[in-house]
């Protein structure tokens, strides 16, 4: 049986490489990346025209949209053209090319607005005896975006649910935590909200390779980390995800 074709979008970046390396002999892989990635199968294009990227979706069982504009933009233009129209030209050309599953890139600014309240401001500050004893946010907690990015990736999600929805695509959203080219937590809000490369890489594969009865769900990704505030039990439920880092691990 010849490997599941897989494209990735953004293979170039922090995480995008991770992954490449992970699949590497597990998937036929290709890129959809504005420069090249040398070694793989690259369509070069932006993903905001969508007539330039269809060709990339041809033959492709699953889609892993890694893609964006990240960090602390607030250039709405920038935004709105890498991130909401990108979004969607990905969705609707996996579409047109009947694409069994996309795999979005979402972030956990979709919700991290919550962490001028406490006691996740506590949390993320490191004041942990201030916290308490606090509970976890779930797929279902009210989304509260930080910023146009996080406002952003809230339209990631629901566009996902519209896919999923009106044309029957399978669409998976990982809510991605603090990924670093380090891979370590590097500041006090890094212990509750880190998530390691070689963490993320296996949410990512186990999306791939969930069954096709999944049309939709929202998935948080981050570290087993003692101050983390957002819940795994969903993943781990749904897809069998475990951690196997911890960003107490990294305590000096």
């Amino acid at each position: 049986m010849a490997p599941r074709t897989v494209l990735v979008t953004g293979m170039s970046g922090l995480i995008g490489g991770a992954l490449r390396r992970h699949l590497e002999g597990k998937y036929e892989l290709s890129a959809l990346n504005r420069r090249p990635v040398p070694g793989v199968k690259c369509h070069q294009a932006d993903i905001a025209d969508l007539d330039a990227i269809a060709p990339a979706f041809a033959g492709v069982d699953t889609v892993v949209h890694l893609a964006a504009l990240t960090g602390s933009s607030t250039n709405f233009d920038d935004i709105l053209r890498a991130n909401v129209v990108g979004t969607y030209n990905v969705f609707e050309a996996a579409r047109r090319a009947g694409v069994g599953r996309v795999v979005s890139a979402s972030s956990g600014a979709a919700v991290s607005a919550w962490e001028h309240e406490p006691p996740w401001s506590a949390l993320v500050a490191g004041r942990y005896d201030e916290a308490g004893k606090f509970a976890k946010m779930t797929h279902e907690t009210p989304t509260r975006p930080a910023g146009l990015y996080g406002a952003s990736k809230v339209w990631g999600e629901a566009i996902a649910r519209h896919y999923a929805d009106a044309h029957g695509l399978s669409a998976i959203c990982v809510r991605i935590g603090r990924v670093k080219a380090e891979d370590r937590p590097t500041s006090a809000r890094d212990y509750s909200v880190w998530c390691s490369q070689r963490d993320i890489v296996r949410m990512l594969e186990l999306c791939i390779a969930a069954p096709s009865t999944l049309r939709f769900d929202v998935f948080f990704a981050v570290s087993d980390n003692r101050w983390g505030y957002r819940d795994l039990e969903h993943a781990r439920a749904v897809l069998g995800f475990e951690p196997r880092d911890r960003a107490e691990d990294h305590r000096r």
